[in-house]
Parts: structure tokens; C-alpha cells; sequence
């Protein structure tokens, strides 16, 4: 049993204090305060530059996030070479999303048990080959599956991205600056994953898309051996893990998804419908039993008494489903509809991951002062706007006023969104849940993206057979089943709306100097932090 972090109550019925014992190179964290409030300490200084490991860790959460994308406009290409069935085009973007999500959490405390460093190169590692497996499959079946292992790379190398830069960051303007980039490349990431992967179909070949990770990958391991200072976790055993609570959320999530996918040739009320999703509620269901029995669950269920970590994830799947819905049925409508090439349907999707990274650099300049929750207020307002307004689109109707215009405005509302989002999630979490923290955000986002594809593709393609059952000409239905799923997805996304304004409302407080040494600032919540004893509690599930 491996410690680098103790932790240690206080008094009886008083406040209780943790205190993380960073190795050489990362941050001091200290959680002490009145009410049981955290708060970190100043950072010792590293012995890394803190633009390299920022650098790091954006490219690769950029490189994990632009792959649930960048197939999106090459599928008509591999359906033509692979003579793909419509079921299996979709489960090329499913099969990613859907090991994505229902590994994440396992990652995220993967990341926190074994060492930040070390499961980042592993999940790299794994990542790149699975890039490679995919670029060179031969058949259907061997992409979904190179698809499925890639998004298993990427659950577990994402939350450790997020997890180190939050070790190897002070609190405060420093880290803000820090999650801003990192929800920037986050945000961006997706949008871009369009714009390059018509690029490279329409320059090379549709299994460039993959290939093109391979040399990023092997770069990205090799520096991260030089830049990245490990973090040691606390413990080192399989067995610490929760594999139980793995497999039910993982196998919960897989029988939902294709349950909705069957109702594409089959009726809700099917048996093997009802089976399905029978089997989902009840997989579900045991994860949550598990996760309040086990020692060590893969989700403690008092992180959710941490205030915005719930309601992030609400927002954070919300903006999944909507960001999904834009890339399948947008690059779909451009392609199909209009006869874009790959590459002219990649770059008409530009404004928006342009938008998004100039709306994260404003946020991060203003949401110290004015607190992550009207900034997503503003953000999913402006995003379901430009959302709704680009389910306008007509056969032969104008590139500026169709699409151009409505990626813009929804670009800049989920810019804003995405860096707020992070922010709420992730104020005042000690360093020790990290990694599960931003695992859990990323779930949340992938939940949603994987779940609501499924949803709205099905409900727009049973839409757009009944227009051609109705004598409709072809780019007129299927221009009216793209609309509606756009349509879905503005809904969706404005939902976002009411649902941030249950976050607690932030403050800024400044900590008492030492040492003469002002220290950063610290993020108060108005609202209730863990009791002691629930703080005890969930740091018991990071020890042995």
C-alpha cells in the first residue's frame, strides 16, 4: 500500500481537515476551514514548467475529444468502402461514445489510485494503437470494435488530463487560467473534429482520420515522460478497484443506448425493446446499490453532496446531446444534401469551434467575478438559440443565413458553457477526488452525447421515412428529419437553462497571508459543504 496523501480528522464535532502530502514538483493541498470548507494551499514551486505540462495535457484532451467527432463527416466515405449498414455507420460513432462513457469513471479513479502520470501514458498508449487497429480495419466489424477500444483509451486518459493539471495548479487565478485552456481544447476539440476530418478525407482518405493520431500519440508519450511529474496514488491493487460497479454501469449504459437504437426496426413495445431497457433500469440500479456498499466505490456517493458537481452533470450531458446532434446531422445535411465535398463540409463548420475558443478566453477573464452560474445561464440561452436556428435549414438556402450565422451564436453559448461548467464542477473538490471528479463531468457529457444521438437519430429517421412513404422527394425529407433533430437538440440544450440556476451561488474570498506571502484567492459556496463525517467517508474510498 502506496500513500502520498494522509488524512486526518479534526476534534471532535469540530470542522474536520485533510492535509495531501504532494510528491516533489506538484501542488500542497490543504482542506481546512470554518464549516468544513476547502481550501488549498499555496503551490510548492515545480520542477517542471507549468506551460509544458499545460501543453501536455491540452493536446491530448484535444486529440481524445476531436475523435468522437472526426468520423462524423468521413462516414459516407467508409460506408461506401466498407459497404457499411446505416445500424453500423451509427455504431461507429456509438461504439466510441459509449466506452467513452461508461469507462470514464472507472479512469477517473484509476487515475487517483495508481499514479496520474502512469495511467496517462497507459491510456495514450492504448489510445494511439487503437488508431492505428482502426485506420487499417478491413471490414464493419473490426472498425467498431478498433472504435470501442479507442474510446477505452480515451475514458482512461481524459480524466488524468484534467487531474494533473489540477495538482500541478494552485487554486485560484492560476488554475482558472489553467481549466480555461483546458475546456477551450475541450470545447473546440469536437467542434474541430469536423473541419479536420474533411480535410483529410477529402485530401487522403477516410482512414487518415485515425491513422493521423498515431505520430500524435507517440510525440505526446515521449514528452509526457520528460514534462509530467507523477503523482503517486493510494493504492496499487486490481482489486481496490470497483470492478463490480464498473461492469453494471458500463453493461446499463450499452442496453440503454442499443435498446433505443433497435426501436429503429422495431416498436417501443417489441419484447426485446422492453427487454432491453428492462435489463438497463436494473443494471443501473445494482451500480447504485454497489457504489453505497462497497469499501471502495467507483463512485462515493457523498461527492454529490460537494455543491455543482450534480448539477454540472445534468448541464454537462444537455450539452453533449446538443453538440452531438450538431455534428451527425449537420456534416449529414452538407454532404447529402447540399453535395459538400468532405473537405468544403469541414470547413463551413469552422465558426463554431472559432467561437468557442474565443468565448472560453472571455469567460476565463470574467468568471472570477461574476461566478460560474450566470455566465451558464447566458451560455445555454445563446447556444439553444443558435441551435433552434439552424434547424431552419432548406435544400439550396443560404450558406450565411442557414449555417454560418447559427454556428456562430451556438459556438460562443457553448464556449461559455463548457469552461463555466467545468469551473462549478471542480470548486472547492479536494486534490485526492480529482481525477473522479473530472471523470464524472466527462461522463456526464458523453452520457448525454451517446444517449440523446441515439434518441433524436431514431426519432429523425422514423420522420424522414415517413416523408418518403409520403411521396416527399429525397433532400426535402431528409432535410425535414435533419431539421428536427436539430430541433430536438436546441430544446434540449435550453433546458440548461432552468437547471443552472439550482448551482450554488460563488464568491470570492481572500485567504489569510503567510509568511508575509499573500495567498490566492479562495472560491466560497453559499451552500452546505460535507459534515465531517461524510468527508471521512468519502475519503476512505481513496484508501486501502
Amino acid at each position: 500500500m502506496a500513500h502520498s496523501e494522509g488524512t486526518s480528522a479534526g476534534d471532535a464535532g469540530g470542522p474536520g481537515q485533510v492535509t495531501a502530502r504532494a510528491p516533489e514538483g506538484t501542488p500542497s493541498v490543504g482542506a481546512a476551514g470554518e464549516g468544513g470548507r476547502g481550501a488549498v494551499g499555496p503551490a510548492r514551486p515545480a520542477t517542471r514548467p507549468k506551460w509544458a505540462v499545460l501543453a501536455v495535457c491540452c493536446l491530448a484532451q484535444f486529440m481524445v475529444v476531436l475523435d468522437i467527432s472526426i468520423v462524423n463527416v468521413a462516414l459516407p466515405a467508409m460506408q461506401t468502402d466498407l459497404g457499411m449498414s446505416a445500424g453500423g455507420l451509427q455504431w461507429v460513432v456509438n461504439a466510441y461514445t459509449l466506452a467513452f462513457a461508461g469507462l470514464l469513471l472507472f479512469g477517473g479513479r484509476a487515475a487517483d489510485l495508481f499514479g496520474r502520470r502512469r495511467v496517462f501514458v497507459f491510456g495514450l498508449g492504448l489510445f494511439t494503437l487503437a488508431s492505428l487497429a482502426g485506420g487499417l480495419a478491413q471490414s464493419e466489424t473490426q472498425l467498431i470494435i478498433a472504435r470501442a477500444v479507442q474510446g477505452l483509451g480515451g475514458a482512461v486518459l481524459a480524466p488524468a488530463t484534467l487531474s494533473l493539471l489540477m495538482t500541478s495548479f494552485a487554486e485560484g487565478r492560476e488554475r482558472t487560467r489553467a481549466l480555461g485552456a483546458w475546456g477551450a481544447t475541450a470545447a473546440s476539440g469536437g467542434a474541430f473534429g469536423t473541419v479536420v476530418g474533411g480535410i483529410l478525407t477529402d485530401v487522403a482518405d477516410w482512414r487518415w482520420v485515425l491513422f493521423v493520431n498515431v505520430p500524435i500519440g507517440v510525440a505526446l508519450i515521449a514528452a509526457a515522460r520528460v514534462v509530467l511529474v507523477e503523482s503517486r496514488g493510494q493504492v496499487s491493487r486490481l482489486r481496490d478497484l470497483d470492478v463490480p460497479g464498473t461492469l453494471t454501469v458500463t453493461g446499463g449504459l450499452v442496453l440503454l443506448v442499443y435498446a433505443i437504437v433497435r426501436t429503429e426496426t422495431s416498436s417501443w413495445g417489441s419484447p426485446a425493446v422492453i427487454g432491453m431497457l428492462v435489463g438497463a433500469v436494473v443494471l443501473l440500479g445494482a451500480f447504485v446499490a454497489i457504489e453505497a456498499k462497497t469499501a471502495n466505490p467507483l463512485v462515493p456517493l457523498s461527492i454529490f453532496r460537494y455543491p455543482g458537481i450534480a448539477v454540472a452533470n445534468v448541464i454537462a450531458a444537455l450539452l453533449g446531446a446538443a453538440m452531438f446532434a450538431v455534428f451527425f446531422f449537420l456534416t449529414l445535411f452538407l454532404q447529402r444534401v447540399e453535395d459538400y465535398s468532405p473537405l468544403r463540409a469541414g470547413l463551413s463548420m469552422l465558426p463554431m469551434p472559432l467561437m468557442i475558443i474565443v468565448a472560453s478566453q472571455l469567460v476565463t477573464r470574467t468568471i472570477g467575478r461574476l461566478g460560474p452560474r450566470p455566465i451558464i445561464i447566458f451560455g445555454a440561452a445563446a447556444g439553444a438559440s443558435g441551435l433552434l436556428w439552424l434547424s431552419a435549414i432548406t435544400p439550396g438556402g443560404s450558406y450565411w443565413t442557414h449555417v454560418f450565422g447559427p454556428l456562430a451564436v451556438m459556438g460562443f453559448g457553448m464556449g461559455t458553457t463548457m469552461v463555466s461548467m467545468v469551473s462549478a464542477a471542480t470548486a472547492g473538490v479536494p486534490i485526492r477526488l480529482a481525477g473522479l471528479a473530472s471523470g464524472l463531468i466527462n461522463t456526464g457529457r458523453q452520457i448525454g452525447a451517446a444517449v440523446g444521438l441515439a434518441a433524436v437519430t431514431t426519432i429523425a429517421t422514423h420522420h424522414t421515412e415517413g416523408r418518403l412513404r409520403h411521396g416527399v422527394a429525397p433532400p426535402e425529407a431528409l432535410t425535414s428529419g435533419y431539421s428536427l433533430g436539430l430541433f430536438i437538440g436546441g430544446c434540449v440544450f435550453a433546458l440548461g437553462v432552468p437547471v443552472a440556476f439550482l448551482l450554488p451561488r460563488l464568491r470570492r474570498q481572500p485567504e489569510p497571508a503567510a509568511a508575509g506571502v499573500a495567498a490566492p484567492a479562495q472560491v466560497a459556496v453559499d451552500a452546505a459543504q460535507p459534515a465531517d463525517a461524510d468527508e471521512q467517508a468519502v475519503a476512505h474510498t481513496a484508501e486501502v
